[in-house]
């Protein structure tokens, strides 16, 4: 704990240092290009991270290529001896050598002689038809396996691709930092501001904004109650139904939730929904908006589209990493069970989804 505020009184240190030396020495780089500067600094910082992670689910993939192109070669030798079986049979049907132990069976000379024939009968074509089915099988999962492949080299080529983007960016970017680093007249101080920043984020930064939005899809879960017990929550029209959530009813409950949101707000506005709060010199903005979703289910996802921390924006990298991990969005069919969900919107101060009949 001691640690945490020690760095949290760094980062003001070096805030306020920002702001005297830039109005102390004229050639020294303004508040607003030492922002800029760390803005970049950090957004390096988080894009080597989707690097990392590109590169560590690249290596997934290519392992999990390599164990399907194994299996599928089993599954080619096995259907290979199937497929001899199953044409065995097949023949046996076609040259009717089935039909001469039916009329074998058929000609039995007593009720016993033909329950006997008549089973081994059954037991003949019931080898038969395992056999196969057996093929049957062997084929569906060639099958299966072949199109887990293409979907897996499809993955890989698409990673490879975000790979090298991501690369390209980041040098991009550091020569962005380097040739303003070197016209700010005080390198040496900008390059320790960047240290202490990468230091300062990566062991509280990152924690405190997961911890927001782990405390955001908790509450979510429990949205669908709230609403239910909201009077005038759900109106009806029809066979349309309206969902209205006021942003001051959202706020009130997420505080309910946890005492987290005592201090961070949403709000509302035309197409727009924005998230803040300030906690223990620690600020945080969250700016996106709500899109009516149909796969895996019918479900309202949020999408963040500005992610700000302690006045610096981060990149659309680590706004895709939060949204994968964190499920900000709520489901319609948890509040009536025959509907989904098939328009959001908003307006000042209010949410609203429309809900059709789901047949």
């Amino acid at each position: 704990m001691k640690r945490r505020y020690n760095i949290i009184a760094l980062l003001v240190s070096i805030l306020l240092f920002v702001q005297l030396t830039s109005t102390s020495v004229y050639a020294e780089p303004s508040p607003e290009e030492t922002r800029e500067i760390l803005q970049k600094s950090l957004s390096i910082v988080e894009i080597d991270h989707e690097i990392e992670r590109i590169t560590q689910k690249q290596n997934e993939l290519d392992q999990q290529q390599i164990t399907l192109t194994s299996q599928l070669q089993e599954q080619k030798e096995q259907i290979h001896i199937q497929q001899e079986r199953a044409g065995s049979v097949v023949r046996s049907y076609y040259t009717g050598e089935r039909d001469s132990l039916l009329m074998t069976v058929l000609g039995a000379r007593s009720f016993k002689d033909l329950f006997i024939l008549y089973d081994y009968y059954q037991i003949i074509i019931g080898r038969d038809q395992a056999v196969l089915d057996k093929f049957q099988e062997r084929y569906r999962s060639i099958q299966q396996t072949s199109t887990r492949i293409a979907q897996t080299s499809q993955e890989l080529d698409e990673l490879k691709s975000n790979l090298q983007n991501q690369r390209e960016r980041v040098i991009t970017l550091q020569k962005e930092v380097d040739g303003q680093v070197a016209a700010s007249g005080n390198a040496d101080a900008i390059q320790k501001l960047m240290n202490e920043l990468t230091i300062y984020w990566e062991n509280i930064g990152i924690y405190e904004v997961k911890r927001y939005f782990k405390a955001l899809a908790a509450a979510m879960q429990n949205l669908p109650d709230f609403i239910q017990n909201q009077n005038g929550g759900i109106s009806t029209t029809g066979a349309t139904y309206t969902i209205r959530i006021g942003q001051n009813e959202l706020n009130q409950f997420l505080r309910e939730q946890n005492p987290i949101f005592n201090d961070f707000a949403f709000q509302f506005e035309k197409d727009r929904i924005t998230a803040s709060g300030k906690r223990d010199q620690l600020e945080l903005s969250i700016e996106g908006h709500y899109t009516v979703e149909n796969e895996p289910q019918n479900s309202i996802r949020f999408h963040v589209d500005k992610l700000v921390f302690n006045q610096l924006e981060l990149p659309d990298t680590t706004r895709r990493m939060l949204e994968k991990e964190f499920d900000l969005g709520f489901y319609p069919q948890k509040i009536l069970s025959f509907v989904k969900a098939t328009e959001v919107s908003t307006s000042e101060g209010v949410l609203e989804v429309k809900l059709a009949i789901s047949f």
